[in-house]
């Protein structure tokens, strides 16, 4: 396949739950405050590059945000989101600690879902490097039956609330308002076009995709990047696949979603029907035909596996073969034993905080105990996840930035930073630009860490 950046961003729930059946002490601003107040304290802020490369920051609605680092392999991609999540879980024990010395009756509690309690949606966005190419939008629209139906793959499951309780397969479905679109913040479009690559303007663009569910099982992380790159690379090499266009993907999104198991023929544009196993079937098709295969490391052609496995489980209507793989399989596994075990209905509140703890990150979490029993599998090894908790990918540019955050941090040093600019405070430094987000290094990035190591201020604060 392609050479490829990927990158994704992942917004997380947080509460502060009272104790002993108390009302909570604190609202979702007050906790994010206390949670990132260790930072603060570092002398930084709520918007924090990190030393392996990625981004901690708090985003708008009191949501904190983990953006991974570039990363061109799958196995890279899976550790950047682990050390993410488990950065804030670690923030999370640190303020639990802060409430307890402080005598707050509260837990804060964070979630890697995508609704809250109010049914208001936050994200997890999908970012894909692209060649820069005449024909994106045409691209993006072709692609959208791509993303409509690959729910069935990735989704993490959830129960609709509204008449009949039923379990879905993407929480994310029903919040979507476009199909492509460039607007950021009066809609949600399954791709966002915004032109805003991040990299060098005129070689690339990034691929924006908003409207995938934020996984917990590391296999449906995989499956969907392995997947999407898959597709990506069959079109960057001439595979047509506007005639698999949808008449309407807004209503088709909704409508697979309506149940686990739904495998509904859904309208094409040209008026044909055809099911989403159906389509992701010959998506896959048509651009095995075309992609090589050849250079696959063993994880990328386990997922594409993983991919087979759970269309022909849609189809059959047995699970078995993924539910300790995909989210939506494992989630309906848990609450389905549950459900026989004690005669409760799916709309019952523990069925629903079942569900909500199949996303808590905090302490001993239900995502622990499942990847311990063998009920999940887990992809990455605790050793590698800890160390991409301080080290960057060694193969983008991530590398780059990573090595100076830490050395800048280490040596008290004043390091200014984005996506694209390193600039340190002094006036014999380069202003740096890292256009090439595919190089792993830089002569002016160089420089810099000679000026960085020039005084040595003894140990920092993160040594």
């Amino acid at each position: 396949m392609n050479r490829r950046i990927f990158g994704i961003e992942t917004e997380y729930g947080i509460m502060c739950a009272g104790k002993a059946g108390q009302p909570s002490p604190l609202d979702a601003e007050e906790s994010a405050q206390v949670l990132f107040q260790p930072l603060v304290n570092m002398g930084r802020s709520t918007n924090v590059y990190w030393r392996n490369g990625g981004r901690i920051y708090l985003d708008v609605g009191a949501h904190p945000e983990f953006a991974t680092a570039e990363c061109d392999t799958i196995e890279d991609i899976i550790l950047q989101v682990r050390a993410g999540q488990e950065l804030f879980a670690d923030l999370c024990t640190l303020a639990n600690k802060h409430l307890e010395k402080e005598d707050i009756p509260g837990t804060i509690h964070m979630f890697s879902n995508n609704e809250d309690a109010q049914g208001n949606s936050f994200g997890c966005h999908e970012n894909y490097l692209l060649r820069r190419s005449r024909r994106f939008r045409e691209v993006a629209d072709a692609l959208v039956s791509f993303f409509v139906t690959r729910q069935i793959v990735t989704g993490s499951g959830h129960i609709h609330r509204e008449g009949e309780a039923r379990m879905g397969y993407s929480p994310r479905a029903a919040h979507m308002d476009d199909a492509v679109s460039s607007a950021t913040t009066r809609s949600r479009p399954i791709i966002n076009t915004r032109d805003e690559p991040l990299a060098d303007a005129g070689e690339y663009r990034r691929l924006h995709v908003i409207v995938g569910d934020t996984n917990v099982s590391e296999s449906s992380t995989a499956v969907k990047v392995t997947m999407t790159h898959l597709i990506l690379s069959a079109v960057e090499n001439g595979v047509r696949i506007a005639d698999l266009a949808l008449k309407d993907p807004m209503e088709a999104i909704r409508e697979i979603d309506r149940h686990i198991g739904a495998n509904p023929e859904i309208e094409l544009e040209d008026g044909r029907r055809m099911t989403p196993v159906q389509i992701q079937r010959e998506l896959k098709k048509r651009a095995l035909a075309v992609v090589d295969q050849s250079e696959n490391d063993e994880l990328t052609d386990r997922m594409l596996d993983l991919w087979d496995r759970a269309l022909d489980a849609v189809e059959s209507g047995d699970y078995s073969a993924i539910d300790t793989e995909l989210d939506w399989a494992i989630k309906k596994r848990l609450i389905d034993r549950f459900v026989e075990r004690s005669g409760a209905s799916l709309d019952d509140p523990r069925v629903l905080r079942l569900d909500l703890a199949y996303h808590d990150i905090t302490g001993n979490s239900l995502q622990r105990r499942l990847e311990g029993a063998g009920q999940m599998v887990r992809l990455t090894e605790p050793g590698k996840v800890e160390r991409a908790k301080r080290i960057p990918p060694e193969t983008t540019r991530a590398h780059v930035r990573g090595n100076l955050i830490a050395a800048a941090e280490d040596y008290r040093r004043d390091l200014a930073v984005d996506w694209l600019h390193l600039r340190l405070d002094d006036h014999r430094a380069p202003n740096v630009i890292l256009s090439d987000p595919f190089s792993t290094s830089d002569s002016g990035a160089d420089k810099i860490m000679e000026l960085i190591r020039e005084q040595d201020t003894g140990a920092g604060m993160f040594a």
